[in-house]
C-alpha cells in the first residue's frame, strides 16, 4: 500500500514540502538492559489527542492563520483514558479514524492488554500527545521535549513507544 503523506495538505503546501531537502540527524540509541516483560512503557503520539473538557485542544486558530506554525505543546494522557474522553486537534491529518478508535494513534488499551498478559512490565501512569506538524523545533527541543523526558523519568519509564501520525 502506498502512503501519501501529503494527502490532507493543500496542494501548494504539499508541493512546498515535497521540494524540501531532508535534514539528516544522528539518532541516539540506547539498548535495552532488561527484558520487555520487566520494562515500563510510556506512549508518545503526534496525533494531537487531548482530553475533552479537561485540557485545551491544540491551537488550530493560530495554525490556520500561520500555516507553517504547529503548536509545540503537549498533553498528558492518563492510562485509564476512555475513548469518549478524547478529542483530536490536528489540521494536517484526517482525524476521523482516531476519533473512532484512539488506539490507532495512542495504543493505551493495547498496551494495557500487553501488561495484563505479562508481555510488558507495565504501562506508565501517563502517556503523551503532541501535534506532529512542527516547522520550528526550537521550543520543542528546549522546553517541551525535556519536560516530557523528565516526567517519564519520574515515572520510571524504561521505553517510549512512538506513534507518528
Amino acid at each position: 500500500m502506498t502512503v501519501d503523506s501529503f494527502k490532507w495538505l493543500p496542494p501548494a503546501l504539499a508541493n512546498y514540502y515535497k521540494g524540501m531537502a531532508i535534514q539528516k540527524e544522528e539518532v541516539p540509541w540506547a539498548p535495552l538492559t532488561k527484558p520487555l516483560s520487566q520494562c515500563r512503557f510510556s506512549l508518545l503520539s503526534t496525533s494531537g489527542i487531548y482530553l475533552k473538557g479537561k485540557q485545551p485542544p491544540f491551537d488550530l486558530d493560530r495554525e490556520r492563520r500561520e500555516p507553517f506554525w504547529g503548536d509545540p505543546s503537549y498533553r498528558a494522557i492518563p492510562r485509564d483514558v476512555r475513548q469518549e474522553e478524547i478529542g483530536v486537534a490536528h489540521l494536517h491529518i484526517n482525524t476521523s479514524d482516531i476519533e473512532a478508535d484512539m488506539n490507532i494513534a495512542l495504543p493505551v488499551h493495547r498496551f494495557l492488554e500487553l501488561e495484563e498478559a505479562g508481555e510488558i512490565g507495565s504501562l506508565a501512569p501517563t502517556s503523551y500527545a503532541v501535534m506532529g506538524f512542527q516547522q520550528s523545533q526550537d521550543e520543542w527541543r528546549e522546553r517541551y521535549g525535556p519536560e516530557i523526558a523528565n516526567r517519564m523519568k519520574e515515572e520510571g519509564v524504561d521505553c517510549a513507544f512512538l506513534t507518528p501520525v
